[in-house]
């Protein structure tokens, strides 16, 4: 995987932050979801490269190989807002003031949250499979409730870590085939560390309580995202089917947003790379002209 890139862990404000890049051009970095580690864009990343791109894919703080913060009863060390920081400080010590992000599943709520606090280093937004916090929270029905249980689930105490951590394999279900071999291999290590699963637990729980506060403030302030965004999302996956279509949610949160769907499985990454790869470069492209 990751073919002429370089692997390395770079302290992000305190935490140590797992990263690969490779690349010139551009910048942008790459934030993956639940329950996968950096290596989810291993088919997406050298795409990126190739079209003129320099790429940074960094374990989420809490997962993967990344540092795991030590957890509060008000869960402000895993917010997105603390994990911004914590990936700010990374691009910087790698060069990049500003820079695009690319962020699927929870890497998008925290792509979401640093495009809104620091527009003046985020200067394009890829937002995959997300809507923020407060829409889904704001729209909850028996549906809604019964396909996202997880969500509450995870932001119980205590006892999502021990039904996860009695058998990993059980519950997170990995296809080598589908994944590939090496990334299959690399979070399906994740999966079985407890401090991983901890941490991947802590950003639901940061979701539901740091990250909700801050989206309702941002609400309530009017604030937008400035930079252009495009969303992404797949169609074999169910954000549609609850919601319709959700660029008339988004067009509440952008000043600038296009999007479409990719005819994929939630992992849009692994199952359909070619689409995501050309969908991310073109809305970049303009940056190389800058």
């Amino acid at each position: 995987m990751f073919d002429g890139f370089t692997t390395e862990t770079l302290d992000g404000a305190g935490c140590p932050v797992f990263v690969r890049h490779g690349g010139s051009g551009p910048p942008v970095l790459l934030l993956h979801g639940h329950p996968r580690t950096s290596a989810t864009w291993h088919w997406v990343a050298p795409r990126l490269a190739e079209r003129g791109f320099t790429v940074v894919c960094a374990d989420l703080p809490g997962y993967g190989r990344s540092g795991k913060p030590e957890p509060a009863d008000d869960h402000e060390p895993h917010s997105k807002r603390a994990n911004a920081r914590r990936l700010l400080a990374v691009m910087r010590t790698l060069g990049h003031e500003q820079f695009a992000v690319v962020g699927h599943d929870r890497g998008s709520y925290l792509a979401l949250r640093m495009a809104l606090d620091h527009p003046d280093r985020v200067l394009r937004a890829v937002l995959a499979d997300c809507l923020p916090i407060s829409e889904h929270l704001g729209r909850i029905t028996p549906r809604f409730a019964t396909a996202w249980w997880h969500w509450f689930f995870f932001a119980q105490p205590e006892t999502p870590e021990r039904v996860i951590n009695t058998d990993p394999d059980s519950w997170y279900r990995g296809d080598p085939e589908k994944m590939g071999s090496e990334n299959h291999a690399e979070w399906r290590a994740a999966m079985r560390d407890p401090e991983v699963v901890r941490g991947m637990l802590e950003d639901y729980r940061a979701g539901l309580t740091a990250d909700y506060r801050d989206e309702l403030a941002d609400r309530a302030a009017g604030r937008m995202l400035k930079q252009p965004v495009l969303v992404l999302w797949s169609l074999r996956d169910d954000l549609e089917d609850l919601y319709g279509d959700p660029l008339r949610i988004w067009r509440g949160w952008a000043e600038d947003v296009r999007g479409h769907g990719i005819d994929s499985g939630h992992h849009m990454a692994e199952l359909a790379p070619e689409e995501v790869s050309a969908a991310v470069a073109g809305f970049l492209e303009p940056l190389n002209a800058e």
